[in-house]
């Protein structure tokens, strides 16, 4: 077996305890073995997770700098392999190479953008109350992070997560979706190479179920950070409560695209389609929702209906595909019963897709058509479900406000988009629509490294990825406090004596020192029920 199907353990590679394996298939051609990756067992997460406990105090006490030249070095490694990425990604979980690329684009970003972060780990520094006295407050880290990533993008999200966790100083057990492992390999092979020490990057592959399960509850697990659908983030909630470890969850999204009257119809054609239908809609900001000002209704959807049915579908390593595979049968099989399901409701149109097409080379890989409903209602269930395919749904309104009534009705809270060329109703948007991310004439996708991503209600628990929020799911604060007035100096205490400063009953009237226990106040307001922390 070769070094890609064995997990990466303090420094070595090691095959599974138990010797199973399973297989990585191209969605594009079933017949494509990519690799064969171990289905790790308790045992080896056990492993994993020692590995990084004893490489994590040597990692913490390294200067924060010099951790962050070993994140700009993978990330100088990741920009020279760059189409050798694109193409694994791609072969492995089926978009396109124009997205692939800008996929192992983001992990570059994110590891120069955290690589520059290691200078400016900024704590507080403020005035403290009483005289003589230094207040500051600085980042710790945690200890072992958990890092748990999907396979919709199997490079730049493990970036966002991995690289601030390092930064911060912890140690990492990472497990990649199993549909995705092969670029989970070639990250932490360039990590390997980059110069990081053994035991603080450790990669486990398999089943979420075994592996998964296990690293979340394991003990010396002290965060653990998962992007996946909701429904398992529910869970990992419950797990993670009951152990009071910290969890920063990034679910599901349903998201809107709201088209007024006034917008430009080309340029939100334009957004739509790339966001409803790149990475064959299986992103949590895909645009699932059209919600289109009446006026523009009837233009808007013919439009969409052209293009979308014009669009390339095929294997996504060839250039002149427009829409790759889904990423298996079973993902598949559940666009399939949503489109059933919209079929079912009363009044909803399928104007355009479907189906999955098996003629020819479709025959071998999970490929479904671009699809849209029309006469949609915001209580429909394809309409407040996320579907993870090439299904929008166009609702139609009649006003700005109830635009974004419909667009606020689900669970969900991720991204959001208005098209408009009213400065004042963008504005209101933005201010009004409860969702983590907004754009203003563009579409639902395509964040930047350097702003917070993450959403509101089912969308996650609060924690975001990307910027420097981030470094918050991944240390803790510590404040500090230094008394240099050689003398003992009491904060939140109330003394009750009128003119007299918060730290000054250890001294007389005088102003000069009292004997020690001389006067019973001192005493009582130590401890007394006004007294703070």
């Amino acid at each position: 077996m070769s070094e890609q199907g064995f997990n990466f353990i303090g420094g070595r590679w090691v095959p599974g305890d138990t010797g199973r394996t399973f297989e990585d298939r191209n969605p594009a051609d079933r017949d494509d073995v990519v690799g064969m990756f171990p289905l790790s067992s308790a045992a080896d997460v056990d492993a994993a997770v020692s590995a990084a406990r004893d490489a994590f105090p040597a990692w913490a006490a390294t200067p924060a700098p010099e951790r962050g030249k070993i994140i700009w070095a993978a990330g100088r490694l990741m920009e020279a392999r760059k189409d050798e990425l694109a193409a694994t990604a791609t072969r492995e979980m089926g978009k396109i190479l124009l997205e692939t690329r800008g996929d192992v684009q983001e992990g570059i970003d994110t590891a120069y953008y955290m690589g520059g972060e290691a200078r400016r780990m900024f704590g507080v520094t403020t005035p403290s109350e009483l005289p003589s006295k230094f207040a500051m407050s600085v980042r710790r880290p945690l200890g072992v992070a958990a890092i748990i990533s999907p396979w919709n993008f199997p490079m730049a999200i493990p970036t966002w997560k991995i690289f601030p966790a390092l930064l911060c100083g912890n140690a990492v057990v990472f497990k990649p979706a199993s549909d995705a492992p092969a670029t989970a390999y070639a990250l932490v092979r360039i990590l390997e190479e980059a110069g990081v020490p053994p035991g603080v990057v450790n990669l486990v592959f398999g089943s979420g179920s075994e592996a998964g399960t296990a690293l979340v509850e394991h003990p010396e697990v002290d965060v653990v950070s998962f992007t996946g659908s909701t429904e398992t983030g529910r869970r990992l909630g419950e797990s993670c409560g009951r152990r009071l470890k910290r969890l920063s969850l990034e679910l599901g999204g349903k998201n809107p695209q709201i088209v007024m009257a006034d917008a430009d119809l080309d340029l939100a054609l334009e957004g739509a389609v790339w966001a409803a239908f790149g990475t064959t809609g299986q992103r949590c900001t895909a645009t699932s929702r059209l919600i289109v000002h009446r006026p523009v209704l009837e233009e808007f959807t013919a439009r969409l209906v052209q293009r979308a049915g014009a669009l390339r579908l095929g294997d996504g390593l060839d250039p002149a595909t427009d829409v790759g595979p889904l990423v298996s049968d079973a993902a598949r099989e559940r666009v399939a019963e949503y489109v059933r399901i919209g079929l079912e409701d009363d009044g909803a149109e399928l104007l355009v897709g479907g189906s999955a097409p098996s003629e020819g080379v479709f025959d071998r890989g999970s490929f479904f058509e671009p699809t849209v409903f029309a006469g949609v209602t915001p209580t429909m269930r394809i309409a407040q479900e996320e579907i993870f395919g090439p299904v929008v749904s166009i609702l139609a309104v009649d006003s700005f406000e109830e635009a974004i009534a419909v667009a606020n009705g689900t669970r969900y809270g991720l991204s959001s988009s208005i098209y408009t060329r009213d400065v004042n109703a963008a504005f209101r948007a933005i201010e009004r629509i409860d969702a983590g991310i907004t754009y203003v004439n563009g579409p639902t996708i395509g964040a930047e490294v350097h702003l917070p991503f993450g959403g509101t209600r089912d969308t996650g628990n609060g924690h975001r990825e990307s910027g420097t929020e981030v470094l918050n799911v991944f240390s803790e604060w510590k404040s500090v406090y230094v008394d240099y007035s050689e003398r003992l100096q009491r904060a939140q205490i109330d003394t009750g004596l009128p003119g007299a400063a918060a730290g000054g009953a250890s001294r007389g009237d005088s102003g000069e020192e009292a004997p020690q226990g001389s006067t019973p106040e001192s005493i009582s307001g130590s401890f007394g029920a006004e007294g703070g922390e």
